[in-house]
């Protein structure tokens, strides 16, 4: 029987509570996204990778990807985190830091989780980092240029008559 280990998956981010995060908010993101990598489940790929979502005021949830057998079931990491924070009601986020074990290569979102940041705003900071705490600062513009989102829906349409 696997050991639960308690850990606290919220925490909290002293900032001036500006969209601007201060570089010492920056690296603390960036280590809760490491800190989040070390609980992937991830036996098929071996590619860990953590995320840590920053709210409004200042709140962090961590994620992980998990990994299942019938691949296309699994959650990456991004989105985990960011399911965790909707589901305790949260909607508007700050920043949202990964990371991974890549070495020489920034870790980047894959396609899915773009879409998925992206649903909630295009005013997100993404921080892409590597193992050693270096990272690059994007926008969710910059990495889903020309999205879709629930803007879209809203917009008028042109409707066939049947």
């Amino acid at each position: 029987m696997d050991q639960v280990k308690s850990s606290s998956t919220v925490t909290h981010i002293n900032d001036q509570g500006s969209r601007h995060l201060s570089q010492e908010a920056i690296e603390k993101l960036i280590q809760q996204s490491q800190e989040a990598k070390q609980h992937a489940y991830c036996p098929y790929s071996k590619f860990r990778v953590g995320a840590a979502l920053l709210t409004m005021d200042n709140t962090v949830f961590r994620g992980c990807n998990v990994e299942n057998a019938c691949y296309n079931l699994g959650v990456c990491a991004e989105r985990n985190a960011i399911s965790k924070a909707v589901s305790e009601g949260y909607r508007s986020f700050k920043a949202i830091a990964i990371a991974s074990d890549l070495k020489d290569q920034f870790i980047s979102p894959c396609g899915g989780c773009r879409q998925f940041i992206r649903e909630f705003g295009l005013n997100c900071d993404v921080y892409l980092s590597k193992p050693d705490g270096s990272h690059r600062k994007m926008t969710v513009d910059e990495l889903l240029p020309v999205s879709f989102g629930p803007e879209e829906l809203d917009m008028k349409k042109v409707f066939s008559s049947p």
